[in-house]
């Protein structure tokens, strides 16, 4: 793997850690006191900073360290994450996923914003902070070699020297400190290796150590992923203490570690063993290894561990040493295992489009053979007709474990959406609080990056039309802080996202006169509260008085309507004055494949998604019922029902069916409630895979999308919502109908 590779994974796992700490914060914003929250935001902080350390990301590592030290203030309960302090960090969330962003696309953050948050860090840590945290954290000058500990302490200073120690400078501050380390299983199921740190650590100075083995168990009850070992060092060094942790930097969460100037000891004296070998062997840094010199690096790390075992023989140490060393080896090999044995793979989404592509291929050719079988075989009991079966059913598990892989939570996009509040809500001086819920409501991975560009336009209109300013929330009662609610749940085979604020509604009498001053209704027009509602949709809508950085930039609602039935999906709004409105977006789970009953329509075959279905009836003529001019009832289970004739509404004919002569689908839309879609006859149901109307011919009211059926022809997928729509006096433009589409 080149470091191209390694640094894009890196730049992976920085958004992973972006999550979780905007997730944190949010907690922490709310009123989660949990220890384990806070050390899971200072922690995805502290990774941050230890990768980009590791790629020389100078500007991205001095935020991050900064931003740390204030979250490890919090950690430390030196310092309360009160609702100031919060919208600080909040804020400098955002600024370190710029500079993430700009660190891997390329460009800068604006100084002044990093400067002026730097400050305010700095301010909280330092304002907050306890007066031992603000004495210096390196020692006091002390002699250059660590004093040696009396004899019956067990403990033996180990002299290492290494290139660029051996002449020392008198101009040179040296400080020694007091390390105590104690490696956890995990430090070892990583790929860490204890011994490699301690090798880092020797190159800083003059270095003694000594090894605990107190907890070092028998050699037959001994776990081999366990970690027995700890280590107690004194180092002589001009480096600080802030440096010398920075040394287990990527093992920090994985160990018992303490870092402390040597004056600040208490003291304590534990029963140490010496270290029975010496680490300066690992200071060499190998060749790219082949099978012939792993091998032979194999025979030398045993003949190592057979060295360090005679050496402790000989200091009457030999069981102890023994089990040491081959706790050693074993650990050794269990954390090669461990790190061998991942249990996630980062995989390119390209790769997993082209694989849903050719499963959605292998459907319609394997529709096609089963149709071209069924045509020349009439009995139906043929062997290929059982393999066939068992090819339908492999084929279909195939599919829906590949549909699992790009299924992913919203919980990404919802917190993006924290942040837009958080930044709209200071340039309108308003104070608003996002509440979300179903987070964790999975989608396919295209629906979710084709969602987020509509909402963010969406929670921006909410915050600066929706929602009132203080004052006003005020003088009606209601609290001065706004609230907006994006939630996410699984409905009929669909996902549905609704926002909801709590503001003033929608001024109706205000939307109607725009409508009209804009021609787009004539002012003796007499419209339902619904169709006002739904004139903000209209193009070019806007009640903006002036233009801002928020609203009236020539993008309205209508491209959040546009773009959302762009999809398969549908939008509708509800408002109360004074009380709040309410989005509904309804979209489809996948834009791939889709169950449908395929039916037939005035010679025409098309697709009625399955999870808009009821179900189906034969209509009698004793149920069918006359309403008005035009308009047809059905009585299903003593109730009334609209029947809609799909083939008028979609002028495939002139005059209306006899529904006596068709088939009723009972359907449930968004918005519209039931009606009874009266078709011709129905051909069976079938699992189709979706190709886009748009992408390949242009947008067809009342239809979806297209597919292929399993005799090569082109089916059409019906649009329920918008037939549905039509039914109730919303018609399809004549222009637009399929008999002018061809």
């Amino acid at each position: 793997m080149d470091m191209n590779e390694i640094k894009e994974i890196f730049f992976q796992e920085c958004e992973e850690q972006l999550a979780e700490l905007e997730s944190g914060l949010l907690k922490l914003n709310d009123g989660d006191r949990d220890p384990e929250t806070v050390n899971a935001v200072f922690r995805a902080v502290h990774s941050i900073k230890g990768g980009a350390g590791a790629f020389g990301l100078e500007e991205l590592v001095a935020f991050a360290h900064v931003f740390e030290t204030t979250l490890d203030c919090v950690r430390s309960n030196k310092l309360e994450p009160n609702q100031d302090v919060l919208k600080v960090m909040l804020k400098s969330a955002d600024v370190l996923a710029d500079l993430v962003t700009c660190s891997r696309d390329g460009g800068s953050v604006e100084e002044s914003r990093t400067r002026g948050l730097v400050k305010e860090l700095e301010a909280l840590a330092n304002g907050e902070a306890l007066p031992a945290a603000e004495a210096p954290k390196a020692a006091k000058p002390v002699a250059a070699a660590p004093a040696k500990p009396t004899d019956d302490s067990g403990f033996q200073p180990i002299p290492f020297t290494f290139d660029g120690f051996g002449e020392e400078e008198n101009v040179v501050e040296q400080f020694t400190y007091e390390v105590t380390f104690k490696p956890t299983r995990e430090l070892y199921s990583k790929g860490n290796e204890a011994a490699l740190l301690l090798r880092d650590l020797s190159r800083f100075g003059e270095m003694g150590i000594a090894c605990d083995m107190d907890q070092l168990p028998a050699l037959e009850n001994m776990d081999p992923e366990a970690s027995y070992f700890g280590w107690k060092i004194s180092i002589t060094t001009p480096k600080s203490e802030e440096e010398v942790r920075a040394v287990f930097e990527f093992a920090e969460w994985d160990c018992e570690l303490e870092v402390k100037p040597a004056e600040a000891s208490e003291g304590e004296e534990l029963p140490m063993i010496p270290v029975p070998f010496d680490l300066s062997a690992l200071d060499d840094e190998p060749a790219e290894p082949t099978p012939q010199t792993e091998t032979a690096a194999t025979e030398e790390a045993s003949a190592n561990v057979v060295k360090a075992v005679n050496a402790a023989v000989e200091k009457k140490e030999s069981a102890a040493a023994a089990a040491a060393a081959a706790a050693a080896a074993t650990q050794n090999n269990a954390a090669a295992a461990a790190s061998s044995a991942g249990q996630t793979i980062r995989v390119d989404l390209d790769r997993v489009d082209r694989l849903i592509n050719l499963v959605g291929e292998l459907v319609i050719n394997q529709a096609m053979l089963s149709q071209s079988v069924i045509e020349n075989d009439n009995n139906g009991v043929s062997s290929i007709n059982m393999g066939l079966e068992e090819l339908q059913q492999l084929t279909r598990e195939i599919q829906d474990s590949v549909m699992a892989i790009r299924a992913q939570p919203v919980k990404p996009v919802f917190q993006r959406m924290s942040r837009i509040v958080r930044e709209v809500a200071d340039m309108v001086g308003k104070q608003i609080r996002l509440v979300t819920e179903g987070e964790n409501t999975e989608v396919d991975k295209t629906v979710i990056d084709k969602i987020a560009e509509p909402l963010t336009h969406m929670i921006r209109n909410a915050v600066d039309h929706g929602i009132e300013s203080p004052e006003k929330r005020e003088a009606a009662g209601k609290d001065p802080e706004g609230t907006i609610k994006l939630s996410a749940k699984h409905r009929s085979g669909r996902i549905l996202i609704e926002l909801q604020d709590d503001g003033g509604g929608i001024n109706r009498e205000r939307v109607k006169q725009k409508a009209i001053d804009n021609d787009l209704i004539s002012p003796d027009a007499n419209l339902s509260d619904e169709e006002i509602d739904n004139l903000i949709f209209a193009p070019g809508f806007s009640t903006a008085d002036k233009i801002s950085d928020i609203s009236g930039r020539g993008v309205g609602m209508d491209v959040v309507k546009r773009s959302i039935q762009a999809l398969g999906g549908r939008i509708s709004i509800s408002s109360r004055p004074g009380l709040g409105s309410t989005f509904t977006m309804s979209l489809p789970l996948t834009l791939a494949v889709l169950d449908g009953m395929v039916v037939t329509v005035a010679g025409q075959t098309l697709v009625v998604p399955l999870t808009a279905i009821v179900e189906t009836l034969q209509p009698e003529a004793s149920a069918i019922h006359s309403f008005g001019a035009n308009q047809r009832l059905i009585s299903i289970r003593n109730s009334f029902c609209p029947l809609v004739d799909v083939g008028r509404i979609l002028n495939f004919r002139t005059n209306q069916a006899n529904p006596v002569d068709g088939v009723a689908l009972l359907v449930e839309s968004e918005g519209g409630g039931q009606r009874a879609l009266m078709v011709d006859a129905i051909q069976g149901q079938r699992q189709v895979v979706i190709k886009s109307l748009e992408a390949n011919y242009t947008h067809v009211p009342g239809i979806a999308a297209a597919t292929i059926l399993g005799d090569g022809r082109v089916a059409l997928i019906l649009d329920v919502d918008a037939v549905v729509g039509a039914s109730r006096g919303q018609s399809l433009k004549p222009e637009m109908s399929l008999a002018a589409a061809g």
